[in-house]
């Protein structure tokens, strides 16, 4: 066998195994399985999804780029995510249903992705479903399932296959799309592009190709949507933390919060951490093992900066802002597994896929909420607010009192808040640049340079706020709401002169 692009040799073929079982037989095993998970997890979406299904609905009939229908706003963190979920609403007419055929899809495309790499160094035929189905139970990335992250982890391992084959086309055009899923995934691509021998072979290849993907839609974001990468990194970067928790410290909280999804969540990343140690030393060794897993360990080190950039950035927890480092972790850990012990080394992810959906399925089926939640209501429960405010105020302008993705998803309402007002970012753009040095500063400005800054925010007539105690005579309607991160309140729906004084919103 021909010697790997990223110096590994493979030292052992699973290709006797299960030799009757055809080459289908699996992606349709994963599809099956992963129909089945969307179908379990759809009624508990988090309302940052509702964020993304509401600007793919608003694509898909409307043909507009907004959370809602007044007005352009630019917050959606993943423009392919909106842009394929909205090709496949435009056919299915539906968001929620187009959220699970693009989870079911990327989840296909990531097993291929991994079982072409397993394949060419030899790893066992379990590693490539193993990795999926261990990946596809963990509480913390159910608990994220309609956003990017099963559409980043299938373009991650395609990009890890085109790295170590040496295909610099597809490597940019992968790269690419990568960019243009999360801004933040360039770490990976920075990571496994410079892990390659003589990594600038090709090079102007892979930019031209990346440009050819990617440039299109951050020129049209920058000169019709008013900035070329979106607001939600001015709004989250402004956030910084939710009072002594920020990402640096997040685990600890959701510890507190989710002892067991948090603990099942980040033990693969624990545990690929500690046997990274002895793989290390069998590389300084010369190890053919310990060297052909060298694609998997170059996206385990890209997670690791991953959470590293993170720190630095001081943003808020968001539990899925940990997503990307705990796929890459994993895959690296079930690798490590089929490597060492390629019979006995199934056992162990087994038993951690086991215990995820043991715990998943403790409180009862189906649940309210997904394993880990920062959300102040269930999905559902909001879902039938938004209808209800809707009659209530037909077509009116209303503010959110925080959490708008599911409420505006159902609500026939321009509901407003920083993430569906671009008029209210404007003073979000300003603070950020008092805070920036020349360069932040600069780099502000040309990202801005197109934005029509004389759009106002938008003057609400009705206002949702939330109490712990009753709501007061002035409300309009009211609602109780409850979620294991806050417990219960009450939300309730006062017209705008009767709204207490607003909030700082970052």
């Amino acid at each position: 066998m021909s010697q790997h692009p990223l110096s590994v040799t493979s030292t052992h073929s699973g290709s006797g195994d299960y030799r009757q079982w055809p080459s289908w037989g699996t992606p349709a095993v994963v599809a099956l399985f992963s129909t089945a998970a969307f179908l379990v997890v759809r009624t508990h979406l988090i309302d940052d999804t509702y964020i993304t299904l509401a600007y793919a609905e608003n694509l898909a009939f409307h043909g507009h780029w907004g959370l809602i229908d007044e007005g352009t706003s630019n917050t959606a963190t993943s423009p392919l995510n909106v842009l394929l979920l909205a090709v496949v609403t435009v056919l299915v007419r539906d968001a929620v249903f187009a959220a699970g055929v693009l989870f079911v899809a990327c989840q296909v495309v990531l097993l291929l992705g991994l079982r072409r790499l397993g394949t060419s160094i030899g790893l066992p035929r379990w590693f490539a479903p193993m990795s999926v189905g261990l990946l596809t139970v963990n509480p913390l990335l159910l608990s994220s399932v309609g956003l990017e992250i099963a559409l980043g982890a299938a373009a991650l391992s395609w990009l890890v296959v085109c790295a170590t084959e040496r295909r610099p086309a597809a490597l940019g055009a992968v790269a690419g799309l990568l960019a243009l899923i999360r801004l933040d995934l360039l770490v990976f691509v920075v990571v496994i592009v410079l892990a390659r021998r003589r990594f600038w072979v090709g090079a102007l290849r892979s930019l031209a190709a990346f440009a050819a993907v990617a440039l299109p839609w951050f020129l049209f974001s920058w000169f019709v949507l008013g900035s070329a990468v979106p607001d939600t990194l001015i709004i989250k970067t402004l956030q910084r933390s939710w009072g002594e928790w920020s990402f640096s410290t997040g685990v600890e909280l959701y510890l507190r919060r989710y002892p067991q999804a948090t603990l099942l969540s980040f033990l693969p990343a624990l545990a690929g951490g500690v046997l990274g140690l002895p793989w290390l030393i069998g590389v300084l060794r010369g190890a053919a093992k310990a060297r052909s897993l060298l694609p998997f360990a170059a996206l385990a080190v890209g997670g690791v900066l991953h959470y590293a950039a993170y720190m630095w950035l001081d943003v808020p927890p968001y539990h899925w802002y940990y997503g990307p480092s705990i796929i890459a972790a994993t895959v690296f850990l079930v690798a490590m597994s089929a490597r060492w012990t390629p019979h006995l080394g199934l056992a162990a992810p087994a038993v951690l896929t086991a215990a995820s959906v043991a715990v998943y399925a403790a409180p009862g089926l189906p649940r309210d909420f997904p394993p880990m939640t920062t959300n102040h209501a269930s999905s559902q429960r909001y879902l039938e607010i938004g209808t209800q405010i809707g009659r209530i105020v037909p077509g009116a302008t209303v503010h959110s009192a925080g959490e708008v993705g599911a409420l505006a998803y159902a609500c026939s309402c321009a509901l407003v808040d920083l993430f569906s007002d671009r008029g209210a970012v404007g003073p979000a753009i300003t603070e950020r640049e008092d805070r920036s040095g020349p360069i932040g500063r600069a780099l502000l400005e040309v990202n801005f340079e197109f934005l029509d800054r004389g759009v106002r925010p938008a003057h609400p007539e009705f206002v949702l706020e939330t109490t712990p105690v009753a709501a007061p005579p002035r409300a309009l309607a009211s609602w109780t709401i409850t979620s294991p991160w806050v417990g219960t309140r009450q939300l309730y729906l006062v017209r705008a002169v009767d709204a207490r004084a607003p909030n700082a919103q970052w």
